[in-house]
């Protein structure tokens, strides 16, 4: 039995595989067999519903294939994302229905109008200049979405990161809708404290003065550099290489820059991790010529650089610059300097060989400018040294490129060379940004001399877009009135000339000296560089003088220039400024002197003259300053008026009132004014240990000098007339605010004489509003 029933279940397990096998082979050949036949389409007509502004004609360019044509499921897919990423639609369904396509759609609705809501730091404008969607346009949800992006970052630049922006649409009539950016702007994240790591050259409070960003502090509400902008940060690592490097520390190096937020997230910490290194001087410096022609010895007399000096990457520019441009005077053209630098690390010293090689036979086909919307091109042009046709010289563009930036009328200045016409050619592009260049203003004057005076000044430093300046000051105080004006033309005739007119007139009531003034001037002046930082300047003047409305029992020294008097002159003055451009970046000299010569009724010389030396001690902590300044008129034929002499107040010598020094009337007391004047200041700039935030320093002074002969026959009526001394010391508080600069000065008197009027304490304030 048993074996029986073993057969049996054999017998049906074979034929059950088989019924298996067979079932599989049959449903096989239908899953092959099926898809082939569901995947293929032949559309004989395409429908397209719910389009209104798109043309079907539009919608079935993006379809792929035509009419009557056999295509796959795979290529009806295709044609649906197709249409999808045309961005015209809010939903796409491609379906077939035997023989017919039927496409779908519902568009996008058209944007109305675009608006932003919760903005009061940011204007409109500014917002809708970084938006990119537009009025009757198809709206985007993936473009304002860039939208929102990019006014977070408008916002995120002005320090404000916690500021949110969400888009909202409000529907209208006709598939249309308003596109709403609402803003919460939030308050402004602002640097608490900016420290350093590493540094030991110079303390962190001198490194801070170099940064751009600064610390917040007691009147964070008005500064706009305490806040945190990341741009402004990587501003500030370049800066401080430049700083270390121009000081002779040429393995500096900012490590990184550590940013965080306090705990409360309301501020941002800095600190600047530094490698400092060695200081290195300059050793030996020669030149070699590797060019037919140059003769080394010609060119070394041109260098300014000498060995013991702290070495800098300026000096060097500079006296490459020096060298090319002498071998183009030379007729050498394609002359380029190499400086080959030798370090010796045993005496901290570069050895620099100054080599003339053959540079690359390259010319400068054409300059174009873009960007400048106001400004004319020729005064951007007036900046390079090069024309078309000129060989092309790298180091001369970046040098006009600095030029094009130092004019101040762009916010922005790119100056690249790409390849012309030919592999001898350059095209040089330059590409501003434009920003305000002229100013209205109304404001408020005060200092401890002339007291408060209202000011409405108008300026423009680029007139028409000619590089021109024009200024109007019109100012009124309790005791004087003055009104001025002033045109410069910075590039006559398209060279290195300027050309200018200041004119003024100004009225005053002298209740000290009782009486009043009305003055008027007239100067056209020409100026022009006679070397690396001299400057000439040559002028006309007229002056018209009328002293009127004399006191009662006036000094007869006084009465007897009662009237109107008009006085013209020829003059010259002569500049030499090494404050920027000296080998020593701590120190720096100012020299002045001019002359004026008056002709007609009354003939004269003016010499005046004024040279002052600042340096910066104690790893730069201390700055020294000294100045001595005079001036004398020496007339030939007639005599000086009172409004002629010289006054010193308190802005040329410090602890005097408004005439306070000087040659005095004995009898009247009224102050005379002298023909000569002499004055040495001398004074120290300092910390004081406070935060840094604060923007407080202090000072002390000595002040030395005196004011004497009125040039005329004095008898014993005038005291003071020869030279008498005084001497003034003191200290100041200097005080770093967004209004401007104010100092405070305490005054103590050591040697004044008892008819001299002193003051103890003043104050100089200048601020608008």
């Amino acid at each position: 039995m048993i074996n029986t029933l073993q057969a049996a279940n054999r017998i049906l397990g074979r034929f059950r595989g088989g019924a298996i096998v067979a079932l599989m082979l049959v449903l096989g050949m239908m899953a092959f067999a099926s898809p082939a036949a569901a995947q293929n389409f032949n559309f004989s007509n395409v429908s397209v519903e719910g389009n209104q502004r798109i043309e079907t004609a539009t919608i079935l360019t993006y379809l792929g294939f035509s009419r009557g044509e056999t295509v796959t499921a795979g290529a009806v897919n295709d044609a649906a994302q197709r249409i999808r990423a045309t961005g015209l639609f809010e939903t796409v369904d491609v379906v077939p229905q035997g023989n017919t396509l039927v496409i779908r759609v519902t568009e996008f609705p058209t944007v109305n109008r675009i608006t932003f809501e919760g903005n009061a730091r940011v204007r409109d404008a500014e917002l809708s200049a970084v938006v990119n969607s537009q009025p009757r346009r198809v709206y985007s949800p993936s473009q304002a979405e860039a939208d929102t992006a990019a006014i977070t970052r408008v916002y995120a630049d002005q320090g404000r990161i916690n500021a949110t922006v969400a888009p909202r649409i409000i529907e209208r009539s006709d598939n249309r809708v308003d596109l709403v950016f609402e803003v919460f702007e939030g308050g402004l994240t602002e640097v608490e404290r900016i420290g350093f790591v590493g540094n030991r050259a110079f303390s962190e409070r001198r490194l801070r003065r170099v940064l751009e960003t600064k610390q917040a502090g007691i009147l964070r509400a008005l500064i706009g550099t305490d806040t945190f902008i990341a741009d402004r940060v990587a501003f500030d690592r370049q800066v401080l290489t430049d700083f270390y490097q121009s000081r002779g520390y040429v393995d500096f190096q900012v490590q990184n820059v550590d940013v965080s937020l306090t705990r409360e997230r309301d501020a941002y910490l800095i600190t600047f991790n530094v490698q400092e290194g060695q200081k290195f001087e300059f050793g030996n410096v020669t030149v070699s010529s590797e060019v037919t022609g140059a003769d080394p010895l010609d060119y070394e007399n041109a260098l300014r650089l000498r060995t013991g000096v702290t070495y800098s990457p300026e000096l060097i520019e500079r006296d490459i610059a020096r060298l090319e441009r002498l071998a183009l005077r030379n007729n050498l053209n394609f002359v380029r300097v190499d400086p080959r630098v030798t370090r010796n690390d045993r005496t901290l010293t570069l050895d620099v060989e100054f080599v003339l090689v053959n540079g690359p036979r390259i010319f400068v086909e054409r300059i174009d400018i873009e960007g400048n919307n106001t400004t004319l091109d020729r005064v951007v042009r007036s900046r390079f040294d090069v024309v078309e046709g000129d060989p092309f010289n790298p180091r001369q563009i970046r040098e006009s490129a600095e030029r094009i930036r130092a004019l101040g009328y762009f916010t922005n200045a790119d100056v690249d060379a790409r390849e012309g016409s030919s592999p001898d050619q350059v095209v040089i592009d330059v590409d501003v940004e434009e920003g305000p260049t002229g100013s209205l203003s109304f404001g408020g004057n005060f200092s401890s001399d002339a007291g408060f005076s209202l000011l409405a000044r108008f300026s423009q430093r680029n007139f028409l877009g000619r590089g021109q300046s024009l200024s109007f000051v019109l100012q009124g105080g309790e005791d004087n009135q003055q009104l001025s004006f002033g045109f410069t033309e910075p590039r006559l005739l398209g060279r290195d000339l300027s050309f200018g007119i200041d004119m003024s007139y100004t009225t005053t009531d002298n209740q000290d000296a009782n009486f009043d003034t009305t003055e008027g001037t007239f100067r056209p002046r020409i100026g022009f560089p006679v070397s690396e930082n001299g400057r000439v300047t040559l002028f006309y003047a007229y002056d018209y003088t009328d002293i009127t409305d004399p006191a009662t029992g006036i000094s007869p020294f006084i009465a007897a220039d009662i009237g109107s008097v008009g006085t013209n002159a020829l003059g010259y003055s002569y500049s030499y400024d090494t404050r920027r451009t000296g080998l020593n970046p701590n120190a720096g000299v100012l020299f002045r002197f001019g002359q004026e010569f008056g002709v007609g009724d009354s003939t004269y010389i003016e010499t005046t003259a004024e040279i002052t030396g600042q340096t910066l001690v104690l790893n730069e902590e201390v700055t020294l300053r000294a100045t001595l300044e005079g001036g004398l008129i020496d007339y030939t034929s007639g005599e000086s008026r009172i409004t002629d002499r010289y006054f010193l107040g308190s802005s040329t010598m410090r602890g005097f009132e408004p005439s306070g020094i000087g040659p005095r009337d004995i009898n009247t007391g009224d102050a005379l004014g002298g023909n000569a004047y002499a004055v040495a200041r001398l004074e120290a700039e300092f910390p004081l240990g406070l935060p840094e935030e604060y923007g407080l320093s202090g000072g002390v002074f000595l002040d030395y000098g005196s004011v004497w002969d009125i040039g005329r026959a004095t008898g014993g009526d005038v005291e003071y007339d020869d030279f008498t001394p005084r001497t003034i010391a003191g200290v100041s508080i200097f005080w770093d605010t967004p209004i401007g600069p104010l100092r405070f000065n305490f005054t103590e008197p050591l040697d004044v004489q008892p008819n001299d009027i002193t003051k103890r304490f003043d104050v100089t304030i200048s601020t608008e509003f």
